[in-house]
């Protein structure tokens, strides 16, 4: 099939895309991927050669992944039903080790089977590995459900340095040995902060921050804290999308630069984002930083 741009065309995409090549190029950007963009091979796999393009050009990526509708479906599988509490899994014993299972198992090797297969090197890790997210019980009546309590980075600087993409499951530890289900964007709200992260990338499955919730047109492609917060007061962010906007907000407080929500199903999504001046989703910056 023939191509539909001329070599002329594509050399030019790639001058354009220069400035943001020099930009990024030796700065850590923290990747949440998870959800329904996980769902879909074809999808799964131009994210993973966004990535690895990425790290082609001298981006330190790392990739944070959760894993819900994999998790449900493996209890469903084994006979166990799904209970959400405010959006948060209801984590028994029984079902921190499916949690586990499927996430540091199944989806992490997976994951880090496609970067390979692209022409990268990852190495996968949970949060459990080099304690290097350490929690507590978030709230008694969800069981094994964390809150974290300090990032250990060591792991992950290390495998940056050595030149491999870091691939991490949200999974936490405490002192006694327990393991903790972490929800996705806290988890990668905190590694990009004790990275000191120049980006978080978060995908979702919208377009972003919405002024009319069901219309994407609507879409608001730059916020500051301070607006998010007052969007939040007046109801425009609401239901699911608070919870990821509290995780913007706390990741910009420590230290993130910037963090863009965006629709993960759109291919190629996070390249329109990070190297034209079209972007993608919404940026979340610091009150100072807009």
């Amino acid at each position: 099939m023939e191509s539909a741009f001329s070599n002329a065309e594509r050399a030019e995409v790639l001058t354009q895309a220069l400035p943001y090549i020099k930009k990024y190029n030796g700065k850590i950007v923290v990747v949440k991927y998870g959800g329904n963009a996980m769902i879909n091979d074809q999808l799964k796999e131009q994210v993973m050669e966004d990535i690895v393009l990425l790290w082609l050009i001298g981006v330190k990526v790392v990739l944070v992944h959760g894993g819900g509708p994999e998790i449900s479906e493996t209890m469903e599988k084994l006979g166990k039903k799904s209970e959400f509490i405010d959006g948060l899994r209801v984590t028994d014993k029984e079902t921190v080790d499916i949690v586990q299972m499927v996430l540091a198992g199944k989806i992490n090797k997976s994951l880090v089977n496609f970067i390979e297969a692209k022409g990268g090197r990852a190495i996968g890790l949970s949060g459990m590995d080099g304690r290097l997210i350490e929690a507590e019980t978030k709230d008694d009546k969800l069981g094994y459900v964390g809150s974290v309590t300090k990032i250990n980075p060591a792991p992950i600087t290390d495998l940056l340095e050595k030149g491999y993409i870091p691939v991490i499951s949200t999974l936490g530890c405490d002192r006694k040995g327990n393991t903790y289900n972490i929800n996705g964007d806290t988890a990668a709200a905190c590694i990009a902060g004790a990275l000191s992260a120049k980006r978080l990338i978060m995908m979702t499955d919208i377009a972003g921050v919405l002024r009319e919730k069901d219309d994407p047109s609507t879409l608001i492609p730059e916020i500051s804290v301070k607006e998010a917060e007052k969007l939040r007061e007046e109801g425009t962010i609401s239901g699911g999308m608070i919870p990821k906007i509290e995780c913007c907000i706390e990741a910009i407080n420590k230290g993130v630069d910037k963090v863009i929500i965006m629709d993960g199903r759109v291919p190629h999504s996070i390249l329109t984002e990070m190297l034209t001046d079209e972007g993608a989703g919404t940026m979340v910056t610091g009150d100072g930083n807009k």
